[in-house]
């Protein structure tokens, strides 16, 4: 019931307002019958109170009858019309690449509780404001990997971000390498004339056969964006420095190191922007601005069907004033 309520408009909404003198008039009328109606009082023997006979219980009803019938006809006058919303919304999404360094450094803990897990953090919020965009993975550290192809499926997309690691491939920084990786997904799988690469890298590009400068040529060719975030503080940073035979990393301070000139210059190249975030709040302050500039285009289409229901409510008063009527005749042929 609460549903139909939720979905009724109506036509003529002021003629409502007219509801608000039947109390009035219902009263008066009472009041009025009232003062004409004789009575006999006993005032204290209850065994002679008169019995009021079903016949003129069904009298006195008539002025009820006849103010709801009031009621609904008003209703009726109202016009409530059942609407049925529709929406078609139509979104040109943007196909995004998240481009991610995977290399050792990543685990330095200037970041609490190092770069990679908080990057991967405020990765996944990103990616949970872009609904209507199709968004692939790629992590490289010496050698690039596609962890996820663009896909909506989101909820796989940040399951899959949330599972990378360091220390799986070789090490290094193949940024050219990383670059190409989604450069080749995109120009092969997008269908969108909008076109985004997210590189997050905290070093210097020292590995890969794909120079990064190349990596950004081919980025124009194929009208691809790139941003890049320098992820890091400035200075020393408690960073691995070795690596043991079991495995396990060795951490010692070691210089902050990101080549930043070369950052600029393919964020420059491609249309895009380079950024630097020496802390999580100002990463995160750089995933809102890119979420800000690149806006997918989303057109929203209501459209409305109606459905008359104003017969039912001008049915049913219709029928309370016949039987009011008939009640009212029928109780005067039967008086003496």
């Amino acid at each position: 019931m609460s549903q139909w309520f939720n979905q009724i408009e109506w036509y003529s909404p002021y003629m409502l307002i007219l509801l608000g003198i039947i109390p009035f008039l219902l009263y008066r009328e009472v009041k009025q019958a009232s003062k004409h109606s004789a009575s006999l009082i006993y005032p204290s023997f209850d065994a002679f109170k008169p019995q009021v006979s079903w016949k003129l219980k069904l009298y006195q009803s008539i002025p009820y009858l006849k103010y709801l019938a009031l009621v609904f006809l008003i209703i009726a006058l109202a016009r409530p019309q059942w609407v049925l919303r529709e929406e078609k919304i139509d979104a040109e999404g943007i196909d995004i690449f998240l481009v991610m360094d995977l290399s050792s450094s990543m685990l330095s803990q200037d970041f609490n509780p190092n770069r990679l897990e908080i990057s991967k953090l405020v990765a996944i919020d990103f990616v949970k404001k872009r609904s209507y965009d199709r968004i692939g993975l790629v992590g490289f550290s010496g050698e690039g990997f596609t962890q996820c192809p663009l896909t909506v499926d989101h909820q796989i997309l940040t399951n899959l971000l949330s599972q990378l690691e360091c220390g799986y491939l070789n090490d290094g920084t193949a940024i050219g390498l990383g670059l190409s990786t989604a450069i080749n997904r995109l120009k092969d799988d997008s269908l969108t004339h909008s076109k985004v690469i997210i590189l997050l890298t905290d070093g210097v590009n020292n590995a890969g056969e794909i120079s990064p400068d190349l990596a950004a040529e081919m980025s124009k060719v194929f009208n691809i964006k790139i941003y890049a975030i320098g992820v890091g503080s400035t200075g020393e940073a408690y960073s691995p420095v070795g690596r043991q035979a079991n495995g396990e990393f060795v951490f010692g301070m070691a210089p902050v190191n990101i080549d930043e000139n070369l950052l600029r210059k393919i964020t420059s190249e491609t249309g895009g922007i380079y950024y630097r975030a020496t802390n999580q709040n100002e990463l995160q302050q750089i995933y809102q601005e890119i979420d800000r500039l690149e806006k997918t285009k989303i057109e929203v289409k209501v459209f409305k069907r109606f459905s008359e229901e104003y017969r039912f409510f001008l049915l049913i008063g219709l029928i309370l004033i016949v039987l009011a009527w008939i009640i009212r005749i029928t109780f005067n042929r039967l008086m003496p």
